[in-house]
């Protein structure tokens, strides 16, 4: 099989496509033949050794998988060889095939082709388990969903208008706005040109936002903190800015708000029943067309270098894939 081989911690160009020897389960894992990957903003900085974790060099990079079995490990029951399915791993699907932990593998639904399926695992997994688990959104409050036009920007947008909140979105330009509208969001900020502290005051009468998304860190997130509501929730998502924020803990006293970190990954690992349970959500909102995954573009396993840079550029609305 061919894969994407990451041999030093750098850039996507240093990134390698190599022969590899096919992949064999162990009795809880499936192998699959991948039919594509989507790309998420952690893959530009796992490559880069600036991760939570560093994978043991050399590796393959990628994550948010779709394929058919080719191979299912003796303890699997739920899955069989030729089914159609999507899910997750640490890395491993930048590649022709990728082995998979059997409980975090699912029958795709066949509404779905493989690209949905491999754009939609992470960021609408990502995005609801914020929203719900960790935030307990409610109906009728207010969400402010920084980078709201990324992979899981974008889908935290789609998830809170459907949860009964309303939705701020904030992002970069116009046309990444625009694309925020077109998925539900009620009023937009556009960070770039306006202070986001003022207009999140503006927006909400005073009164402040009850939930913040922030998937982005850097410059932006204790100007939205200040933007926060009595007993807010801040959820800590990611760093697509490239800077971890330092905040200062009077903030979160003065609001009795909370700083809520979220993990969606050592999550559905150790709690496969409850990601399982998001999961089937998730694609019953699919399946009656309350969800609609934006794909920005696709590219083909040898342009993962190109399409990594994308998102490293911030040229991305939505997710990329790589069809294999």
């Amino acid at each position: 099989m061919k894969a994407i081989r990451c041999k030093e911690f750098g850039p996507p160009s240093s990134l390698v496509l190599e022969e590899m020897p096919g992949l064999k389960p162990t009795a809880k894992e499936v192998v699959l033949d991948v039919k594509a990957c989507g790309i998420n903003f952690p893959d530009t900085l796992i490559i880069q050794g600036l991760y939570q974790f560093k994978p043991e060099l050399p590796f393959t990079p990628g994550s948010d998988i779709a394929g058919i079995v080719k191979e299912v490990g003796d303890e699997v029951k739920h899955l069989k060889v030729g089914d159609e399915v999507f899910g997750f791993v640490l890395n491993g699907g930048f590649a022709e095939e990728v082995v998979v932990p059997s409980n975090t593998c699912f029958l795709k639904s066949k509404n779905m082709n493989f690209p949905i399926a491999a754009s939609f695992m992470v960021a609408y997994g990502t995005s609801y388990h914020a929203l719900k688990d960790r935030a307990k959104l409610e109906k009728g409050e207010t969400l402010l969903v920084l980078g709201a036009s990324g992979g899981v920007g974008l889908a935290a947008v789609e998830l809170g208008k459907l949860m009964g909140a309303n939705v701020i979105a904030a992002a970069s330009s116009e046309d990444k706005l625009q694309l925020c509208r077109d998925y539900g969001a009620d009023q937009t900020i556009n960070y770039s040109k306006k202070d986001l502290k003022t207009e999140i005051k503006r927006l909400t009468d005073k009164k402040g936002v009850d939930v913040i998304y922030d998937p982005v860190g850097g410059e932006y997130s204790e100007s939205a903190f200040r933007g926060i509501a009595w007993q807010g929730r801040y959820l800590v998502v990611g760093f697509a800015s490239g800077t971890i924020p330092k905040m200062p803990l009077n903030l979160p006293l003065l609001k009795t708000a909370s700083i809520v970190g979220v993990f969606w990954g050592d999550f559905a690992m150790r709690n496969p029943k409850e990601n399982m349970e998001n999961t089937r959500t998730l694609m019953k909102w699919y399946d009656e067309g309350k969800l609609k995954p934006h794909i920005h573009k696709t590219y083909n396993l040898s342009e993962t270098s190109k399409a990594l840079e994308e998102i490293i550029n911030r040229k991305v609305k939505g997710k990329l894939v790589i069809k294999v």
